[in-house]
């Protein structure tokens, strides 16, 4: 998913000469193309993400397109004040790409686990925040991110995520993404994660239950069309994310619901709320927590039941 990223941003910095790059002192040769072709738009602020997140909102407030890149508890969660007060207050267009979400950086240990970001993103005023499924997923949305104006989140998985579509799939801002039909339950997934969803279907369709997944890279803005429709015409709605349950995805989801006054069987599925203390890499840590085809697939049996 880094490298779609990455050859993404390449072709739009080529056509508009706004883009701009800074780093925390991350990517080196995975950069080293974007920096040679645009040796004046790139820059390795160092560990300064503080700073780097005040430089890009003053880059953006003098016409630039900064995209800023680090992982994504260093992108999000150190620099928060900076994101808050110097680029979503002033409207900032900066794009904020966080790598490693989820347990991507598992063996780093907590420290490096990106299991809060969405909760903290969505929650400041104009910032969109943007959670791709696959490397096709990706790079639609750099370009579609590179057209768009104000404060954007952009959570990618780190390397070897498994390409989920075929073909560059139709991502248009605030738009679900149909993975697979079904006709009992409507999985809606939210990041790479999506790829477990898909096995877990495969699984039930064997005992005979119809999973309908859905990618819904857009968390904000939300496309509360797809989550309506799902209530309506499905026995069970669950949400899968690599991220706390505690105001990420499937919040947003819920809210939806709540708020439409709808009761249905429902269910988020993410990381517990707790630290993980478990060494391992990002399919332990999945597993630890449900999160692997095998537990998914059997909450959701007893979800429909």
């Amino acid at each position: 998913m880094r490298d779609a990223f990455v050859r993404a941003l390449t072709e739009v910095a080529g056509r508009d000469d706004r883009v701009v790059f800074l780093t925390g002192d991350l990517g080196f040769r995975l950069f080293d193309d974007f920096a040679a072709r645009f040796p004046g738009r790139f820059w390795n602020v160092g560990v300064a993400e503080a700073t780097m997140a005040s430089v890009a909102a003053g880059l953006a407030l003098e016409g630039k397109k900064p995209f800023v890149y680090s992982i994504v508890p260093f992108v999000t969660m150190r620099c928060f004040e900076q994101v808050r007060n110097d680029i979503c207050y002033h409207e900032a267009d900066v794009v904020l790409v966080g790598v490693g979400g989820g347990y991507a950086y598992g063996l780093n240990g907590p420290t490096h686990h990106g299991v809060e970001d969405i909760a903290l993103m969505r929650a400041l005023p104009n910032m969109k925040v943007v959670c791709p499924a696959d490397p096709l997923e990706a790079s639609a949305a750099v370009h579609a991110l590179a057209r768009e104006r104000g404060p954007a989140y952009l959570r990618l998985g780190r390397a070897g995520e498994p390409r989920i579509h075929e073909t560059p799939p139709d991502f248009r801002l605030g738009k679900a993404l149909v993975l697979r039909e079904g006709s009992d339950l409507a999985l809606l997934s939210c990041g790479p994660i999506a790829a477990v969803g898909l096995e877990a279907a495969e699984r039930l369709a064997g005992a005979g239950v119809s999973v309908r997944v859905v990618s819904m890279p857009t968390v904000k803005p939300l496309d509360t069309e797809c989550v309506l429709e799902a209530a309506e015409r499905f026995r069970a709605v669950a949400t899968l994310e690599e991220h706390t349950t505690l105001g990420g995805f499937g919040s947003a989801v819920a809210e939806v619901l709540a708020e439409a006054g709808i009761r249905i069987p429902f269910r988020r599925f993410g990381t517990a709320d707790r630290f993980c203390s478990l060494c391992g890499d990002q399919t332990t840590l999945r597993r630890a927590n449900g999160l692997d085809a095998e537990g998914l697939s059997t909450a959701l049996l007893e979800l429909l039941r």
